[in-house]
């Protein structure tokens, strides 16, 4: 072999191994982060005002024949997966004309997908045996009065259908007759309505503070399991950090449904992504639950929101229960045998780090796009390749993952809009001066507004800067941009001085603690007993919690956690407050 052709057998070698390891760095994705990281459909209901947003809610997830489909509100065709984790979406053959609204989904024996959403309240059943094409035909009858439908058929063949959206009214269901048009019975069952009085995270407002307009009740959800039923329906109101799935259990399909006292099961009050409502619950591999909801965006409109996922159980005692705790972080995908869901201990290496950006415009500084704040947003002054941002991590820390969440600022886009693409490149350095390449999307053909990206190998990096090259947007506007991994610090000591003090109205407890040196933020954790400390709420940068999401007759268990960039505390002592 003559010396030109070794000469060009390395070089190819070389090049391969670097395509190899930027590939890596683009692909390997064992773990996820919320919020879900979809193409977002443009809504349409503001673009009157020339409001332009993207927005993604109220997901119906099922399993068909092996494989997942997401129906997400007015979207204008839906997702397609295989592991629950990689979604792409799919324009259907017919479809609604402006999108399903708050849609029902059910898989029938694996023969036939069912879908119900007429954004009208006044609908036609459809269904299809190849959603993939997306043929879908309607039932030829109509049922009406319905908002927040769920379509459920039982082992047996029954079907029913469960509908609610409101404030004053119950969540209601029907009887239908799956062999003769699905047509409805004349009999309207009451099954359960809001307590406020009784279960304070049912109370309306951010953080459940406004107690004039009752909450709302909406977006019912059945599961069955182990030969019981599950209605899980959200509250208060979609816009909030608070809004939550709750669960009510019964023997019967039909009911009498009890309260679970753990409710709310699906709750992510605190962080970055929050909201945990109007969701649907899926069986992924291995026999293992995952519950998909909606969280709060509430920056152009209050029906600005994303999609979140968190993964769901049922203990010894038949509780649904879920774990949200770090809900926002990296946690390990649907698919990592033996750690599904678990979360990775990645932490957050960028929480209000110094920021320096190569433009901004007035009021829209880039100093927050490190506050984990998702009302908070960078603008450049333009959208072109001069656009940079880079993040001072103070001390060196071991990158694992980083987070780009795009905002939408005056962007002019409705509906769903074709080829979508956000180009950049993030690079890495331990000195500010020598910058090595961590991500790189400047090829790319993705339409990402919330991506998350697993490096392929972890880099020891102190700064970081992102380096745009083209967005969708009319501007460069980004709301966070998150960088994940673990610092080469101490890990904050056990929390002094908690105490939790229940108020004379007993919905609410004002929890207090001692400041610990070094936190980044705390993780509250309560439950109905030692052993079921399933709900949290994460607190950065205070020491004290007034939380409003108690059952008046209901005893808890309290404890908390510390962290920071280097890691998690043990957690304090458990006490008993009843």
């Amino acid at each position: 072999m003559n010396k030109t052709k070794v000469i060009f057998l390395i070089a190819c070698t070389i090049c391969f191994g670097f395509l190899l390891k930027l590939s890596a760095q683009e692909t390997q994705m064992s773990t996820y982060c919320n919020p879900v990281n979809l193409d977002y459909t443009y809504m349409i209901y503001n673009a009157d005002k020339n409001i332009s947003y993207r927005s993604g809610a109220d997901p119906a997830v099922v399993k068909f024949r092996g494989e997942y489909y997401m129906f997400v509100t007015r979207s204008l065709g839906y997702w397609h997966s295989t592991d629950l984790l990689r979604w792409t979406f799919i324009t259907p053959e017919k479809w609604y004309f402006q999108g399903s609204n708050a849609p029902a989904a059910h898989n029938y024996k694996d023969s036939v997908l069912y879908v119900a959403g007429d954004p009208s309240g006044s609908m036609s059943v459809l269904y299809t045996d190849n959603p993939k094409k997306g043929d879908w035909k309607a039932v030829p009858s109509i049922l009406n009065d319905l908002q927040d439908p769920d379509l459920f058929i039982d082992d047996d063949g029954k079907a029913y259908m469960f509908w609610g959206s409101s404030n004053v009214f119950p969540i209601r269901a029907k009887v239908l007759d799956k062999n003769h048009r699905f047509s409805a019975s004349d009999s309207t069952y009451q099954l359960f309505s809001l307590d406020m009085k009784k279960h304070g995270w049912e109370r309306f407002g951010e953080n459940h503070s406004d107690t004039v307009l009752g909450g709302y009740m909406e977006g019912a959800w059945l599961t069955k399991h182990n030969n019981k039923y599950y209605m899980q329906y959200g509250a208060p109101g979609t816009e909030f950090n608070v809004y939550a799935d709750g669960v009510y259990m019964s023997d019967s399909v039909l009911g009498p449904y009890r309260y679970a006292p753990n409710n709310p099961v699906f709750y992510k009050p605190g962080g970055f992504s929050n909201g945990a409502g109007h969701g649907s619950t899926v069986v992924g591999s291995s026999n293992t639950y995952w519950h998909f909801a909606s969280a709060a965006v509430n920056i152009n409109v209050g029906w600005e929101r994303r999609i979140c996922m968190y993964p769901a159980w049922f203990d010894k005692d038949g509780l649904m229960y879920s774990n949200t705790s770090f809900g926002d972080y990296p946690h390990h995908a649907p698919t990592v045998a033996g750690k599904m869901g678990q979360f990775t201990g990645w932490m957050l290496l960028s929480y209000n780090k110094p920021v320096k950006a190569s433009s901004s415009m007035e009021k829209f500084p880039a100093t927050v796009t490190t506050d984990e704040n998702v009302k908070t947003f960078w603008v450049a002054e333009k959208n072109d390749d001069q656009q940079w941002l880079e993040i001072d991590l103070e001390k060196p820390g071991k990158v694992y993952a980083v987070q780009v969440n795009y905002h939408d600022y005056k962007s002019d886009l409705y509906g769903r809009v074709p080829n979508l693409y956000h180009r950049y490149t993030i690079e890495g350095s331990l000195d500010g001066k020598n910058w090595s390449n961590l991500v790189d999307r400047s090829n790319s053909f993705k339409d990402v507004p919330n991506d998350y990206v697993e490096l392929g190998t972890p880099q020891i990096v102190r700064y970081v800067r992102y380096k745009n090259i083209n967005v969708p947007m009319t501007n460069l506007s980004i709301s966070d941009l998150r960088i994940f991994g673990i610092g080469q610090g101490k890990v904050p000591t056990v929390v002094k001085n908690f105490s939790v003090k229940r108020h004379t109205d007993r919905r609410d407890a004002m929890i207090t603690w001692e400041p610990q040196p070094g936190a980044q933020g705390y993780n509250i954790l309560w439950g109905i007993a030692p052993d079921k400390i399933y709900s949290s709420w994460m607190v950065y940068g205070k020491n004290s919690l007034n939380l409003k999401a108690l059952t008046t007759d209901q005893q808890y268990y309290f404890s908390i956690e510390a962290f920071n960039e280097n890691g998690v505390s043990q957690r304090a002592k458990v006490l008993e407050v009843k």
